[in-house]
């Protein structure tokens, strides 16, 4: 009987992201009932917030290994590529600049 309730609430619930007041309101409601005892009641308690915080850790990982792997293949340039290319872009501005016989471009 604990089992099926457990998995009834899991069910309905999602079992992702539960907050440990909800589950204690919900177990007292079946205490209150008289579905189960009040044993019964902190044991499916203490499994349901164990259970949540498992599966809450488990999805935050893939979560992060996902986005990880989404990042990896976009075609942005990284802040280090962007300032190397600043400093060579600054470099060929001098260079231009001397062989021109001119100052460099925002420069007095």
């Amino acid at each position: 009987m604990l089992d099926l309730i457990r998995k009834g609430i899991l069910a309905g619930i999602g079992a992702v992201v539960l907050t440990k007041e909800k589950i204690q309101e919900t177990t007292k409601r079946l205490v209150e009932e008289g579905k189960i005892s009040t044993g019964e009641a902190e044991k499916l308690a203490d499994d349901l917030v164990k259970s949540g915080e498992r599966q809450w850790e488990e999805m935050s990982s893939k979560i992060q290994e996902s986005m990880h792997k989404f990042t990896e293949n976009l075609e942005f340039a990284k802040r280090k590529e962007l300032e190397e290319l600043k400093s060579r872009l600054e470099l060929l501005e001098r260079r231009v600049a001397e062989l021109e016989g001119s100052s460099i471009p925002g420069e007095k």
